[in-house]
């Protein structure tokens, strides 16, 4: 899933850029009087509609039903392995925006293996009995300190992700200033504009983008996590989540020969954030579930949370921009969410690191002679009758 979601988010664009105004674009297809000059956004969506058409007759006839009620008797059989908790669909891709959280599958909207080690400790008698407290809790304490700071990181990641894919394609056609090369003359909080480019160039940047979003999502993350493992990767992400909004605004007085380059190491610095953060607040999240039975609940508050963010951020980021605009400062809506982004940054304070869990990447290419994690690892400690421990 993470894979078709990422060749998606390259070909969507693509197509949005490719034949949106057609009758300028494509004249020699194109009547300049026709319907597609009337509408030049129609084109695109009758080819996206065109699309879902074909995914609808796939799914109606190549898709296996898994309802129990509804398979055919000969095919129950072959669904028997699922039951209640089977995940019915996998995070879509490593971005906040990718799809619901699902704390349940393995490779948290990654292209890779993810594996979650524990170490407990238990309090046995001499006699071999147990002390109930030490290894089984009937009613684990669900809203942890940990469980509740991981889940608004979670909300405040969403948020800014969110706002910076809302704010490009706009920022990225908004009319550029005339006066755009940056001298000492020119105020750090006066941007007008923005860069000025057409529809089918802005479709190319994001296709590109998607580009190079798969290279981070497939190559990059899992070798930051095997190299730094998922705390230090937490930690350096969400420190760097400002930089990647405050940056933006200032591509307006590149000279024309580096506003690519400008805008494509803008957009790596982006993805690398964004695309590391996402998958290892999941992961942080798994390992702070106190116990299996309540993963259900966090993640539904966790995707209740993202959804909520999701919700306002756009809105939010656009009344900015609108404001910014009037201003003469359409920075104001990316440095706005470079706030929320730092208000994450100080949250870390406040996120303690756990020390008895462990989280192993494994790519789903493996190299040769790499190991597999460990199992989980218990500590038993006996208890004396005269009250002394033995391990």
């Amino acid at each position: 899933m993470p894979f078709v979601w990422s060749i998606g988010t390259i070909i969507g664009p693509a197509i949005g850029g490719t034949f949106a105004d057609p009758a300028r674009s494509l004249p020699s297809f194109f009547s300049p009087n026709g319907i597609f000059a009337t509408f030049p956004f129609l084109l695109p969506n009758l080819i996206c509609a065109a699309l879902l058409l074909v995914s609808i007759f796939f799914g109606y006839f190549f898709l296996i039903e898994t309802h129990p009620d509804m398979q055919p008797k000969g095919m129950q059989p072959e669904q028997s392995h699922s039951h209640a908790e089977t995940p019915l669909l996998a995070s879509a891709g490593a971005t906040a925006n990718g799809g619901g959280v699902d704390l349940r599958a393995d490779s948290y909207g990654t292209f890779n293996e993810v594996e979650i080690t524990e170490e407990k400790e238990w309090l046995v008698r001499l006699d071999g009995s147990s002390r109930p407290p030490s290894i089984h809790d009937d009613h684990p304490t669900i809203w942890t300190r940990r469980v509740i700071m991981i889940i608004i990181a979670l909300g405040i990641f969403t948020y800014h992700s969110m706002t910076y894919d809302h704010l490009l394609p706009i920022f990225l056609q908004d009319e550029r200033p005339q006066d755009r090369i940056w001298t000492a003359a020119h105020p750090a909080f006066s941007i007008p504009g923005g860069l000025g480019l057409s529809t089918p160039a802005v479709g190319v940047i994001m296709s590109i983008n998607g580009i190079i979003a798969l290279i981070i999502q497939g190559v990059v993350f899992p070798l930051f996590a095997g190299w730094l493992g998922i705390w230090k990767v937490f930690i350096m992400v969400t420190l760097l989540h400002p930089i990647a909004y405050i940056i933006v605004p200032y591509l307006a007085f590149l000279p024309e020969n580096l506003l690519y380059p400008g805008i494509y190491s803008c957009l790596t610095v982006r993805n690398f954030t964004s695309i590391l953060a996402y998958p290892v607040l999941l992961i942080l999240l798994k390992e702070a579930t106190p116990n299996s039975s309540v993963l259900g609940k966090i993640n539904g508050l966790a995707a209740s949370a993202g959804a909520a963010c999701r919700t306002v951020a756009p809105p939010l980021a656009g009344y900015l921009y609108s404001v910014g605009t009037n201003i003469g400062f359409t920075g104001l809506a990316w440095w706005g969410s470079a706030l929320v982004a730092l208000a994450g940054a100080v949250q870390l304070v406040f996120i303690h690191r756990q020390h008895n869990k462990n989280a192993t990447v494994r790519s789903y290419v493996a190299p040769i002679g790499q190991e597999r994690p460990r199992d989980d690892v218990v500590h038993i400690h006996v208890i004396n009758p005269e009250g002394t421990e033995e391990v």
